[in-house]
């Protein structure tokens, strides 16, 4: 593989570090509005299905000027350009990255014909399940950890108004027992699918989740095995000893946190139809061409990808917070996590050599408005500047069920959740000041505090950072757009601070410790463990 420069061994991270300390600490939200009264139109963008407002950032043209030469500095566009040709750039396994062609049109994308084959197979299925004539399901079971999970259960639930009535679809994912045993209490045997998601069919959590669940097909009158259950797998010899006959194959170029495009996302297909599915796939590569071929300047995951290491690596923000104002996205914030901090948390380079700097942020984050009356506290009068991420639908669907006075009633709750939502990024880059809180009556403050030191309770300093994403409506053309966006700029980052963006590693040795642990928790052998490992072994066992 090619070897990239690496972004602090540019002289334009110095030049960055230098324009941080002249102008980008000072830098004031509300004096650059009020000096450019074409700030908005200069720094939001229009990109496929998302328009992207980032004028309430800590940036300007100068600070741009420099991180774009940065990317440069670094071959960004030869790295995006390995990307997308397939070449091997997940070089601590040797495989390509290839996620982009599972989406792309048939015969536009790299083996185009074998994704397309396993795409037409599974869709097939896929509707033959939703067909509640034909199949007799009424509920599907998806079982699966990870990417596996977090991805295709965070699209149903974006997606839920497109899903036929008498079709419910559950996501069991933790091995404790408490996750899948509620939902089993709720189902018949004779109208359910099960699908067990696991690339090599020996997932521990997966295969215990999955073998409780043919335990109680088989214990409520489940006769017909292979009926009801199917894997998305690439090992068929371990899914046909447990039972199953349909399985579903995916590549090593598929990494688990990008799957959901692959037959991963057979659950998402059972949920919004083969047609639907089709056109996630499309909105996604609509944003992987415009990834592609935009300017560096006008291209949306760039410039979210430069921004975050403006705020990571000079700024300091060692997290970033997500609000998505709409219910349907609440699970967007955990697939996120596993996205970006998954992806860059890591602490050497592609050569192994350790990082001098910062690399993922926390990603954090709740549906609003519920996070309003939770965190929102912390990101505008706390001790940290936290940037946050504002994620806003113009037009509802509450499905075709829904009408009259309700509908109308649903209505203006969008239009209130909209305002709530423009009214707090405003909030956080405003701010309040001692002065104005004085003038104004604390209706629940206490009558006996001194007026100016409530005032100093009252204020907020403002000129905190945001970014908005606008949709349209929440389609699954707009969502393939959004989460492809969200892959595109971790891409980035991980770019510039030359990482590997594509392993997991750190994941690893947790698993290893579980499997010399568990024998040990049968036996009581506490031999040749750390005190609090023992003593803790000791006390789970009695």
């Amino acid at each position: 593989m090619t070897e990239f420069p690496r972004c602090d061994r540019s002289p334009t991270w110095a030049a960055l570090q230098s324009h941080y300390q002249q102008s980008g600490r000072a830098f004031d939200l509300r004096q650059a509005f009020a000096t450019d009264e074409g700030r908005f139109a200069a720094w939001s963008l229009q990109a496929p299905e998302v328009f992207a407002d980032l004028s309430k950032n800590r940036i300007d043209a100068r600070t741009l000027e420099l991180l774009l030469t940065l990317a440069r500095d670094v071959q960004l566009e030869s790295q995006r350009e390995a990307l997308f040709h397939g070449d091997p750039i997940n070089a601590t396994e040797g495989r390509a990255v290839l996620h982009t062609a599972l989406r792309a049109p048939a015969g536009q994308g790299p083996h185009s014909d074998e994704v397309q084959d396993a795409l037409t197979r599974m869709l097939a299925f896929a509707d033959a399940v939703r067909d509640a004539a034909r199949s007799g399901i009424t509920d599907v079971v998806h079982i699966g950890i990870g990417g596996s999970d977090l991805g295709p259960a965070m699209v149903v639930q974006a997606l839920q108004s497109y899903v036929p009535s008498g079709l419910t679809l559950h996501f069991v994912s933790n091995v404790d027992g408490h996750d899948l045993a509620p939902v089993l209490r709720k189902l018949n045997a004779k109208t359910t699918q099960f699908i067990v998601a696991s690339k090599t069919f020996t997932t521990q959590e997966t295969l215990a989740n999955a073998m409780a669940a043919k335990a109680w097909f088989l214990q409520n009158g489940g006769t017909d095995i292979a009926r009801h259950f199917a894997a998305t797998t690439s090992n068929a010899k371990a899914a046909a000893e447990f039972g199953i006959t349909t399985t579903f194959g995916f590549w090593d170029w598929v990494g688990g946190r990008y799957s959901l495009w692959s037959v991963i996302g057979l659950p998402i297909a059972i949920a919004v139809g083969s047609a639907n599915f089709r056109a996630l796939l499309a909105g996604a590569h609509a944003m992987d061409q415009h990834f592609r071929s935009a300017p560096l300047d006008r291209n949306l995951p760039v410039l979210l990808g430069l921004l975050d290491v403006w705020y990571r690596n000079f700024h300091g923000f060692t997290s970033r917070s997500v609000a998505p104002y709409h219910q349907g996205l609440r699970r967007l914030p955990a697939y996120l996590q596993q996205l970006e901090m998954e992806s860059n948390g890591k602490g050497v380079d592609r050569a192994g050599d350790p990082l001098s700097f910062a690399t993922s942020p926390v990603v954090w984050g709740e549906a609003g408005t519920n996070g309003q009356h939770a965190y929102f506290q912390m990101l505008h009068q706390g001790t940290d500047v936290i940037p946050v991420e504002f994620i806003a639908v113009k037009m509802p669907n509450f499905g075709e069920h829904v009408g009259g006075e309700l509908l109308e009633r649903l209505q203006d709750q969008h239009v209130k959740l909209l305002a709530n939502c423009l009214a707090q990024s405003q909030a956080l880059m405003q701010g309040k000041t001692a002065e104005a809180a004085r003038m104004e009556k604390a209706p629940t403050a206490s009558q006996d505090l001194d007026p100016d030191v409530l005032a100093r309770h009252r204020s907020f300093t403002g000129n905190r950072p945001s970014t908005t994403l606008l949709l349209d409506a929440l389609t699954p053309s707009s969502l393939g757009a959004l989460i492809a966006l969200y892959e595109h700029r971790v891409f980035v980052s991980g770019a510039v601070w030359n990482i590997n963006s594509f392993d997991q590693w750190g994941v690893e040795l947790g698993k290893a410790l579980c499997n010399s642990l568990l024998p040990r928790l049968t036996s009581g052998d506490a031999s040749g463990l750390d005190a609090s490992t023992a003593g803790l072994l000791t006390k789970v066992r009695r």
